[in-house]
């Protein structure tokens, strides 16, 4: 596959080539993640050392990784972490991949978390949390704050436990193992803030995306029902339960589903104030919704 003797700034100049001859996404960047993780160096020690030959044994790693990649594999599940909010996270097959759009939710909840002088900390929720991404960005933002994070699957929380261990915040979370909010039904009123990235894509959609999602990553985190919208409409229905009177939803949704879901909040009657924000990318990506004062 690759002659006897490779330089460092040679073999990423020819994988790039290969992953674009495969039409892979970002080549340049998933040869240089693959190449340190098989190193063991960060991705800027490839440039400072991009004269040295590679061993034997780390060309025979290399290769591995590069078939892999080929196979559609996510470079992500490859090297076993992601960076979100500046922090490197462990991902498995068993928690989604978190996506940069996803730091805008995370961004408008800590709009409303802020620490009030002589007043008990805030309390937020996270359905859903999967590899503990989003609740971990607000925790590191707000740690003098109160979180807790949901999950259904025993094998993301613990995904998500080591996350918040590995940046020191496992104390500020507290793990409950459920299906969205049944782990909280004794916390009625309790929550001031709740969000959540839910499965949005349509059923008849799914097959359609790249292989790197349908092929590796857990489908029940990505799909939502006929027309996406089924793990929606559940959060909607029962999130003003769990809200405090004025308390504020926030969750991710398709770049198309701004109109459905305006109609589902309207419909709720729960809600008193709602909007929508847009991604760097100019999407519809995170909806905010206010409970109403007189919430019974």
């Amino acid at each position: 596959m690759l002659p006897e003797t490779w330089t460092i700034l040679r073999i990423l100049e020819w994988t790039t080539a290969y992953f674009k001859s495969h039409h892979l996404e970002q080549p340049r960047a998933g040869a240089e993640i693959l190449l340190a993780h098989a190193l063991g160096v960060g991705r800027v020690d490839l440039y400072v050392q991009y004269d040295r030959s590679l061993e034997v044994e780390e060309l025979g790693l290399f290769k591995g990784l590069i078939r892999r990649r080929i196979q559609r594999e996510p470079v992500a599940y490859i090297v076993g972490k992601k960076e979100f909010w500046s922090m490197d996270l462990k991902v498995t097959p068993d928690v989604l991949i978190p996506r940069p759009e996803t730091e805008t939710l995370v961004e408008a909840a800590l709009k409303i978390i802020r620490a009030k002088p002589g007043q008990a900390p805030m309390k937020m929720l996270d359905l859903g949390t999967g590899s503990g991404a989003i609740v971990l960005a607000m925790a590191s933002e707000r740690p003098d704050q109160s979180f807790y994070a949901v999950d259904r699957s025993e094998k993301a929380l613990a995904v998500a436990q080591y996350n918040a261990q590995t940046h020191e915040l496992d104390e500020a979370i507290t793990f409950l193992q459920g299906n969205w909010f049944d782990p909280v039904r004794d916390r009625k009123r309790y929550f001031d803030v709740i969000v959540s990235n839910p499965p949005y894509i349509a059923s008849h959609e799914f097959e359609d995306l790249p292989p790197e999602i349908t092929q590796y990553e857990p489908r029940e985190a990505l799909e939502g029902g006929a027309d996406g919208l089924d793990e929606i409409r559940l959060i909607i229905k029962h999130a003003s339960d769990h809200l405090v009177p004025g308390g504020w939803l926030l969750f991710e949704i398709g770049h198309d589903q701004w109109v459905a879901v305006d109609g589902l909040i309207s419909a709720a009657k729960t809600y008193g104030d709602w909007t929508v924000i847009k991604d760097y990318s100019g999407h519809d990506r995170v909806v905010k919704a206010k409970t109403t004062n007189n919430n019974n």
